[in-house]
Parts: structure tokens; C-alpha cells; sequence
């Protein structure tokens, strides 16, 4: 029984030894060069709010508007830089208040997606697809990758250990050599695990 209890604790020591940091993504949108351009002006310039966890990823202190074909979400936060398509990433009760079909997509893949109305004061312009819910995902560098013994696009189980612990499976791997260890869920997703910030992830096997 010793032995059993030794080794039990061995395998919790290790997977203790492997914690995923766990953040939550509230609604943001990710503009394209040209559609910023659009709402705030040919030459116009964000200001930077702060840096996220992901290197080179930036918050902006400017804001947008969403206009659903339900309901209007007001304060919407910017993420830079700018990307080559705009695209909305939101949680399934967002999409609810707005109107529009919760289509979960991995960032990056937005053909065949809800598009939505975007303002900010008298400028609007519309998208025709580019409306996400993001699958949850962690990113990490490759050596981050080797530890965990994972590689990209891999579909994991993670169980989040808080006071409402979850296994969330089909958990997306994204590895890029820019990227820091980090699992990002959804806020509907962190508040089904009460997320705070002494959560973390673990690979559940």
C-alpha cells in the first residue's frame, strides 16, 4: 500500500510540475488595416492600453461598437496588431444578446461565419463573416511543447483545478516559436470552473 501511495503522489507531483496557466478572453475583435482605417481615420494611430501575455500582442485603449441583429454590445476592446481580416471573437451568451449564430472556429478560420455591423460614433461599416466563438486552445513555445509532450494541433483533455474543477476536452495545441505557455477560454467557459487566479490547467489523461 506504501508503494501504491508513493507512486500516486509521484504522478501528482508530476503533473504539478507541468501547471498550465489558464486566462479568460472576453469579447474582443481583431481589425483588419483597412476596416480600421474605415472607423477611426486614414492615418489614425491606437494607443497602446498594455501588452497581453502573448509576445506582441497588444490591448488598445480605442473601443468599438457591435450591432446584432438583437441587441447592441457597446466597449468592445481592440486587439493589435491588425490582421489581414477582421475578425470578433465572443462567448456563446454574446452572440445570444446580439442576435447572431454561435459558430465555434479555431482564430484564423472565419469562412462561412456570421458577419455583424461594427461602429464607433457616426462611423459603421459591416462585415460579411469574421463572428467567432473561439475554441479554447494554449498556446506555447516548442520547448514548452517537448515538456508537455504535445505537439501542434493536437486535441488535448485539460482538467482545471479551482473551486469548481472542469475537464474540458478537444482542447486545442497551437505552438509557434512566439508564443508563451497559456490556455485561453471564454468567460461563459471561465465562469462554468469559477476561473480566478489561482487556477491552472493540467493535461488529464
Amino acid at each position: 500500500m506504501s508503494m501504491e501511495l508513493d507512486k500516486l503522489i509521484e504522478v501528482v507531483k508530476e503533473k504539478m510540475e507541468k501547471k498550465i496557466p489558464v486566462e479568460g478572453s472576453g469579447r474582443h475583435i481583431h481589425l483588419s488595416h483597412e476596416d480600421g482605417k474605415k472607423l477611426f481615420g486614414e492615418n489614425y494611430e491606437f494607443t497602446i492600453l498594455k501588452e497581453l501575455s502573448q509576445p506582441g500582442q497588444v490591448a488598445y485603449k480605442e473601443r468599438v461598437r457591435l450591432i446584432g441583429p438583437k441587441g447592441v454590445i457597446e466597449g468592445v476592446v481592440i486587439l493589435g496588431p491588425s490582421r489581414e481580416k477582421t475578425q470578433v471573437e465572443l462567448s456563446l451568451t454574446d452572440t445570444r444578446i446580439l442576435g447572431v449564430k454561435g459558430v465555434l472556429r479555431e482564430s484564423g478560420h472565419i469562412e462561412n461565419t456570421p458577419g455583424i455591423v461594427i461602429g464607433n460614433g457616426d462611423k459603421v461599416i459591416e462585415i460579411k463573416e469574421g463572428v467567432i466563438v473561439a475554441k479554447n486552445h494554449i498556446h506555447m513555445n516548442e520547448e514548452e511543447a517537448k515538456n508537455l509532450n504535445v505537439k501542434d494541433k493536437d486535441l488535448v483533455k485539460i482538467k482545471i483545478y479551482s473551486e469548481r474543477p472542469v475537464i474540458f476536452e478537444d482542447v486545442l495545441i497551437r505552438v509557434n516559436k512566439n508564443f508563451k505557455l497559456a490556455m485561453h477560454i471564454d468567460y461563459d467557459e471561465g465562469n462554468s470552473c469559477m476561473l480566478n487566479k489561482e487556477s491552472f490547467g493540467v493535461i488529464y489523461e
